[in-house]
């Protein structure tokens, strides 16, 4: 004889909520036709698991039901690997009659009377588990197998499915997120504020994730997702390339703006990410655009400090005197917050080649006080030398030089200061670079220096006896 009795199911499925006192039922039948049958039934965990009839005695053809529970209450589920298993063991009991205490004693000693008919493996199930699984497997592969995790499943309706779904999309867990959608989890899943997974998938910084939901015909609104200013404040241009291909033109618009009226620039601005914004603005960004607060992307660089967004920003906008509603440029933002590093790019530089221009040695002396950079360039190269040099302005060209300003900076056209002299046939301005060590063989890309020769308002034979 194979076995005296035989369970209702494989395996027994408890369903499992922190907290609460969780149990499950299962039947065993008395296979036997004439005689009883008694029953011994032990688990793998007795400190985790109690059975409420460990003993008993079944009829002839007969079915009796058990009570599996927990022994404790517990917030997260007693999981192992390899499952901890029901046994049960069973011998015939001709006088149909025994006592409890008989009853163990059949059982204590091992023989060929006491036959183990099952194994059966607990299941813990339910969105509890789920959960756990989720929230402590989120870097690594589902454990153990889709099969199992499908089990776990098998517990959760509709609405839990759901929850778990958006769980593992924040948690990035791909395989658990394909388990998921594939258990009936909706990939078009909306939150209490109206928003897809797809922004909840960008945040977790999972390309497989965000891959597998577009695939799965999750759809987005983009007034409520605002994907591209998810995507721009992780820094993340593939997102942003990806979802601008899959989504189209109609569905996305990289001047969206958020409620505070900021669009992905203004995100990345904040950030300190210039990539995205040299993106954003290659596929039509505006860099200028203010938001409730009249702030442009350049006044939230230059709030943080960002140095290489607000170069960024100033050669691709236009804003860098606008003011916002409280009345503050970049500049007086940058001041506030104490970003010295920046004084020079948002106004002293500015001011310093204002000041060369006018001659205004006062002005020039106090911007170098604050900061300005000597040796800035400026969109075409230039630096406050060149200007001096190009205008003649010989007070303030003796100021700069004095204070370590660069005598033979190149601008974009391989000019020198010395090159913008005699091209406008100011001697002494000549003069007094070659002074301070100013290279007269230097070519720029048009030729060398002989070109002053065209300029009648400068002394040729003066100019090269200086050279000699």
């Amino acid at each position: 004889m194979d076995r005296l009795v035989k369970p209702d199911s494989k395996e027994v499925e408890l369903l499992f909520y922190k907290g609460q006192k969780c149990s499950s039922t299962f039947k065993l039948k008395n296979l036997m036709h004439t005689m009883s049958v008694a029953v011994s039934l032990t688990t793998s965990n007795p400190s985790i698991f109690s059975l409420n009839k460990p003993l008993s005695i079944i009829p002839p053809l007969s079915s009796s039901s058990y009570t599996l529970q927990l022994s404790r209450f517990s917030d997260q589920p007693p999981l192992t690997s390899p499952a901890d298993v029901i046994v049960v063991r069973t011998t015939m009991l001709p006088t149909g009659k025994a006592r409890h205490d008989d009853l163990r004693r059949m059982f204590s000693k091992p023989g060929p009377h006491v036959f183990r008919d099952a194994v059966l493996p607990i299941s813990l199930v339910g969105p509890h588990v789920a959960d756990f699984l989720i929230s402590h497997h989120s870097n690594n592969p589902i454990p153990e197998s889709c099969n199992l995790y499908k089990k776990v499943l098998s517990g959760c309706d509709k609405t839990h499915l759901n929850k778990l779904l958006k769980l593992a999309v924040e948690l990035g867990n791909v395989d658990s997120v394909a388990v998921l959608i594939d258990a009936g989890a909706d990939a078009n899943f909306k939150d209490s504020n109206g928003k897809s997974l797809i922004p909840f998938a960008i945040r977790s910084e999972k390309f497989d994730v965000v891959k597998l939901l577009v695939a799965s015909c999750c759809r987005i609104k983009n007034s409520v997702d605002l994907v591209l200013h998810e995507a721009a404040a992780i820094n993340r241009i593939d997102f942003m390339k990806f979802l601008i291909e899959s989504f189209g033109d109609n569905e996305i618009d990289i001047n969206s703006v958020d409620s505070n009226g900021r669009n992905p620039i203004h995100v990345a601005a904040i950030q300190g990410h210039v990539e995205v914004i040299e993106f954003c603005v290659s596929i039509g960004g505006n860099p200028n655009y203010m938001d409730k607060k009249g702030w442009t992307p350049l006044h939230y660089a230059s709030s943080q400090g960002h140095l290489k967004t607000v170069e960024c920003l100033l050669e691709c906008s236009n804003v860098k005197k606008v003011r916002n509603k409280d009345e503050k440029t970049a500049f007086l933002l940058a001041k506030e917050n104490g970003h010295s590093h920046l004084f020079d790019l948002l106004h002293w530089g500015d001011e310093l080649v204002r000041g060369v221009k006018l001659d205004d040695v006062h002005r020039v002396k106090r911007c170098i006080e604050e900061g300005a950079s000597l040796n800035r360039q400026d969109q075409n190269g230039w630096t406050p030398l060149h200007w001096a040099a190009f205008k003649g302005r010989i007070k303030s060209l003796k100021v700069l030089l004095e204070n370590g300003a660069e005598v033979d900076a190149i601008d974009g056209d391989g000019y020198t200061p010395l090159h913008s002299a005699a091209h406008c046939g100011h001697l002494q301005v000549v003069l007094l670079l070659i002074a301070y060590g100013s290279q007269v063989n230097v070519k720029s890309f048009e030729g060398s220096l002989d070109c002053v020769e065209k300029h009648v308002s400068l002394d040729y034979n003066t100019f090269y006896q200086e050279k000699a």
